[in-house]
């Protein structure tokens, strides 16, 4: 519509010159004829002896700078209009793209060496060093806190699920960290100690409600095998007993929608750490044998 209004402008002064050169003409016609007086140029009809010269000067100035200006402005606007509305056609069509970030969000470098601050589950507090090495998919996890430990970690986002043993052998202590998701489903992703791949797990629920309840788990380990089993869930004080049809069974720490849990029974401990936004790694621990849980702080040196 702005390119027609345009282009009618245009045509309306292209006539408005062809009929300002003809008026032209016709004045020059009478210029000469007064001047010379010779009867060489007459007037070319009886238009131009209608013609008043000076009035009609003025008119055409006047009219000829109308019609470019509003040829002007009419093709500037038809111009900027076109280029508004190439603008609004040029928004992403996919306005959730920023809130896929529900779905896990990558995990932070948390390679390196902490200073640790920590609570017992009876309350006493303890302080040490950490270190946390990057092995594949996994992480390993060293502490020296008047005691050595040594532990396997994996990421899940802003969570990193540690499952661990006292001494340098963690050998059978195992972690799997779920995203719980709206309909109930665990998504997970789980490591053993010595192991530096990581497998995965998706639990959907049959019965129950909350997290308790009945799950048909299909899985695949490191090896790319996949399993089948069923797990139930069952709450312990403040902590969450899985139970797998596969004899293995471990506690868990639910943390918003995510859950921790720690496999490989009482010698094995495990802890839930969020990633802080400053590199800090703000965690709870448990396991042992004991449901009561402890709190610690790791703080990159």
């Amino acid at each position: 519509m702005r390119t027609l209004r345009c282009r009618l402008l245009i045509f309306f002064f292209t006539l408005e010159a062809d009929f300002l050169t003809t008026v032209n003409q016709y004045h020059t016609a009478l210029i000469i004829d007064k001047k010379v007086g010779t009867g060489l140029y007459k007037p070319r009809s009886s238009l131009a002896k209608s013609i008043e010269v000076t009035p009609m000067k003025l008119t055409n100035c006047v009219l000829a700078f109308a019609l470019v200006l509003a040829c002007l402005i009419g093709c500037k606007s038809g111009r900027t209009s076109t280029s508004s509305s190439a603008g609004n056609n040029d928004v992403p069509k996919n306005s959730n793209s920023t809130s896929s970030a529900n779905s896990t969000a990558p995990t932070p470098d948390i390679g390196g060496k902490y200073s640790v601050l920590g609570s017992n589950p009876g309350g006493t507090i303890y302080k040490g060093t950490l270190e946390v090495i990057k092995r594949g998919d996994v992480y390993q996890f060293r502490w020296n806190a008047g005691e050595q430990y040594d532990g396997v970690g994996v990421a899940n986002g802003n969570i990193v699920a540690v499952a661990f043993a006292s001494g340098t052998n963690g050998k059978g202590c195992g972690v799997i960290d779920y995203t719980i998701q709206g309909d109930g489903t665990l998504d997970g992703k789980w490591g053993y100690w010595g192991v530096n791949e990581a497998g995965s797990e998706r639990a959907t629920r049959s019965s129950g409600s909350g997290l308790v309840g009945e799950y048909d788990a299909t899985g695949k380990n490191p090896d790319g095998k996949e399993y089948k089993a069923t797990l139930t869930v069952e709450p312990a004080v403040n902590l969450y007993r899985f139970l797998w049809s596969n004899n293995t069974e471990g506690l868990g720490i639910k943390r918003g929608d995510n859950i921790a849990v720690g496999i490989g029974g009482a010698r094995c401990g495990f802890v839930t750490y969020e990633i802080q936004s400053d590199g800090t790694l703000d965690g709870i621990w448990g396991g042992y044998g004991t449901e009561k849980t402890g709190t610690e702080k790791a703080t990159k040196q």
